[in-house]
């Protein structure tokens, strides 16, 4: 079967016929067969095993046509290496046996082995490397959203305990981000040398800090972050998370290539408050699912009208996959996706060929 490449080469803005098209949390339990596999193993037992971890990564590639596979892991995998407890608890989250609240517990936090104690993720990677006939994206939690995880103890909606942290002990605060920081940076360099074609960092909270203090406390750890590892040749994502549409004009600064774009806030206005200087992806509500054929489709024909005028843009979700999302309503919307966009943009180049030709 031959490579599928058109994700990377709009990541890199080269000329696409159709839109590419992935999911964020494109594996999972909105899968039959995910769900099976789930009856006997948990989440974290699934990663440490890397035959079974790439089975999963390849599902939704075969099940929905995507052009795109997202390796199957967690956000909070690397954080076991630096020292953290942790356990995924159903229908909670992330649940930390030893969170973060002291100058102390931060300077206990080792660096990052990634070769020595995430050998198994490294290994789904080679695996996946081999196997797929479409890139494969890595990923890896922000400073800010792990960090919300380690000093809360657990998910959170207020980010009390982590705010606190952050206005009232702000070198303990730059202390933490730095390590998670060396963390982030050492993960995904890893990550790309065993075979990663593209790589996205998800800040899925951040959207609770008002822009001046994104700007001030986590800002300067997501530039870093980027800009060390700005030699590596592949795409580089940054998804900003949910609310997070007033954060975009303060990434200007930011060396990646595309940015995530949550439902709330249109493409063209995404572009606009980025200042052109980057790819967008997104942004369908994920719960558009629910509703019928025709109304999703009206929802993503929206998105894709705007997404088709510049280049550097890929088709995906606001957020990522729920539980119940039908999946041949995802078959459905990707095949349309495929379809729609391929016509959408040979209308743009029919006209833009007219234009030529007076």
């Amino acid at each position: 079967m031959s490579y599928n490449d058109i994700f990377i080469r709009a990541c890199r803005g080269e000329r696409v016929d159709r839109l590419p098209v992935w999911y964020m949390r494109q594996a999972g339990r909105y899968d039959p067969d995910y769900r099976k596999i789930k009856e006997n193993y948990s989440l974290l037992e699934i990663c440490k095993q890397p035959e079974l971890a790439a089975e999963v990564t390849m599902m939704p590639v075969k099940k929905l046509g995507v052009d795109a596979a997202i390796l199957y892991s967690d956000i909070m995998n690397p954080v076991a290496s630096i020292g953290i407890d942790f356990d995924i608890v159903a229908n909670v989250g992330p649940v930390i046996a030893n969170p973060i609240r002291t100058a102390d517990d931060i300077a206990r936090l080792k660096p990052i082995d990634v070769e020595g104690d995430l050998s198994h993720v490294i290994e789904t990677i080679r695996i996946l490397d081999r196997e797929l006939n479409v890139p494969l994206i890595t990923f890896a939690g922000a400073p800010f959203t792990i960090a919300s995880y380690l000093i809360e103890g657990r998910p959170s909606k207020s980010y009390i305990k982590t705010k606190t942290m952050m206005y009232s002990e702000p070198k303990l605060w730059f202390s933490l981000m730095d390590k998670l920081g060396d963390m982030v940076i050492a993960y995904l360099r890893a990550h790309m040398a065993a075979g990663g074609k593209a790589f996205q960092i998800f800040d899925s909270w951040v959207g609770a800090l008002a822009p001046h203090d994104f700007r001030k406390y986590v800002l300067p750890t997501i530039e870093r972050i980027f800009s060390e590892l700005a030699d590596l040749p592949q795409p580089k994502i940054y998804f900003p998370g949910v609310a997070s549409g007033e954060l975009l004009p303060t990434l200007g600064h930011v060396q990646a290539d595309i940015i995530g774009l949550d439902w709330r806030i249109p493409v063209a206005e995404g572009r606009r408050r980025l200042g052109g200087k980057f790819g967008v992806q997104g942004n369908l509500d994920p719960y558009v699912l629910t509703a019928p054929m025709d109304v999703i489709k009206e929802h993503a024909k929206a998105i894709i009208d705007e997404g088709v005028k510049e280049p550097k843009y890929i088709f995906n979700l606001g957020h990522g996959l729920f539980p119940e999302a039908p999946l041949d309503k995802l078959r459905e919307l990707t095949e349309y996706v495929h379809e729609y966009s391929g016509q959408a943009i040979a209308a743009l180049d029919g006209k833009k060929e007219e234009v030529a030709h007076g």
